[in-house]
């Protein structure tokens, strides 16, 4: 199985023996970020710094003439991606040997909600999601689309990987985050995820609800959870709260809001890459779920792009219902962790990926080279040498 890892720009950028390491592991392709929200990131072998600070959601190299005059519109990196970073880690990892492809992150970007706080999911209580855009609202589309195209078709780029191209809700790490006090389970947290912004209470409306009347019925379904009751596991969790005929009008507002947009965001980048350029969805198969792996329809996602990336951090069994579309020449890649420190098993790499595409992956996916610790870096190549 041909197998990639992620990278980030300053984790080769002033280190001239990064892209040879990273070569050195056995795979032959890396997902550079190109896009990227803000983090703090360990670089543990850089020879001049160890921590790097991305204080906020930018792209990593210079944006282009089309977002002059627009109010939405990419932030330059500071500091931490100076200039055109992608460019040159991109142009050392291809002389090492590697083929290049992008890692694009969309609808995820706090800087933007500060900003353009209209532009933020707002939940049934009122709060805004300053790092998660509604992804319904016409400029934000816009804004999504034409990102995902100059962000992913970078030169020297052979395909991208486009991250969080759907619904985020409240599962996001942000600084100092204090939000794990009430479990409020899969129901609880789709729930939490429904947007009351103007655009999405006119979606509501069209599918026969009241937004004022919905926003009320999520504020009292999520009552009993905030008083320590367990919802049901799954989409049974929400029928029970919300009502089977009140829930599938929310979801049927949502999955087709997600799929228009990831339909013109995949058009868009193939418009604007050459032939033969590979476009890969982060997902997750069931539509509801929301975050860096939004949900999508297994069967919809395959007949639009070239494969998905899916997260296997709690086993490969999200690969099957992608692998069940007997989709001829589909990229199904999973997922692993390889930073101890993060959870991540590089030990069990070998057992993992063998499970894994008995399931049906055609790829693996490593997160990440420019993470992880040396004996993790160890691990990794023991591995992948077995490929």
């Amino acid at each position: 199985m041909k197998a990639s890892t992620f990278v980030y720009p300053w984790d080769v950028n002033g280190d001239p023996d990064a892209p040879g390491r990273i070569a050195a592991l056995g795979v032959p392709q890396v997902t550079l970020a190109s896009a990227y929200h803000s983090t703090r990131a360990l670089t543990p072998r850089h020879p001049r710094h160890r921590i790097v600070t991305a204080e906020h959601a930018a792209v990593l190299y210079p944006a282009g003439e089309r977002w002059q005059g627009r109010a939405l519109r990419p932030y330059p990196a500071g500091d931490w991606a100076p200039g055109d970073a992608f460019g040159e880690a991109a142009a050392a990892l291809a002389d090492a040997g590697l083929e290049v492809h992008t890692w694009v992150v969309l609808a995820h970007n706090s800087r933007l909600g500060a900003e353009h706080p209209d532009t933020s999911v707002v939940n049934a209580y009122g709060d805004r999601y300053p790092w998660a855009p509604c992804i319904a609202q016409p400029a934000t589309r816009a804004y999504l689309v034409d990102l995902a195209a100059e962000a992913a078709v970078r030169p020297g780029a052979h395909g991208t990987e486009l991250e969080s191209l759907g619904w985020y809700g409240l599962q996001h790490l942000h600084a100092h985050d204090k939000t794990a006090g009430v479990p409020l389970g899969d129901a609880g947290q789709y729930l939490m995820a429904l947007c009351f912004c103007p655009t999405c209470k006119e979606g509501y409306g069209a599918q026969g609800l009241d937004a004022g009347a919905l926003a009320a019925a999520v504020r009292g379904a999520l009552e009993p959870l905030w008083q320590g009751t367990v919802a049901d596991e799954g989409w049974a969790g929400v029928e029970k709260l919300l009502g089977e005929s009140t829930a599938a009008a929310t979801r049927a507002w949502r999955d087709e809001t997600a799929r228009t947009l990831q339909e013109s965001a995949v058009r868009a980048v193939r418009e604007a890459a050459p032939e033969g350029f590979q476009v890969l969805l982060h997902a997750d198969p069931v539509t509801y779920h929301c975050g860096a792996n939004p949900g999508v329809d297994p069967a919809h996602i395959l007949s639009v792009a070239g494969g998905v990336v899916v997260p296997c951090a709690g086993g490969p069994g999200l690969l099957t219902p992608f692998a069940e579309q007997g989709r001829r020449g589909a990229v199904i890649a999973a997922n692993f962790g390889v930073v101890s420190g993060m959870g991540g098993s590089p030990g069990t790499l070998t057992a993992d990926a063998a499970r894994a595409r008995e399931l049906g992956a055609t790829e693996i996916r490593l997160y990440h080279a420019g993470l992880a610790s040396d004996g993790d870096l160890v691990a990794v190549r023991e591995a992948l040498a077995g490929f």
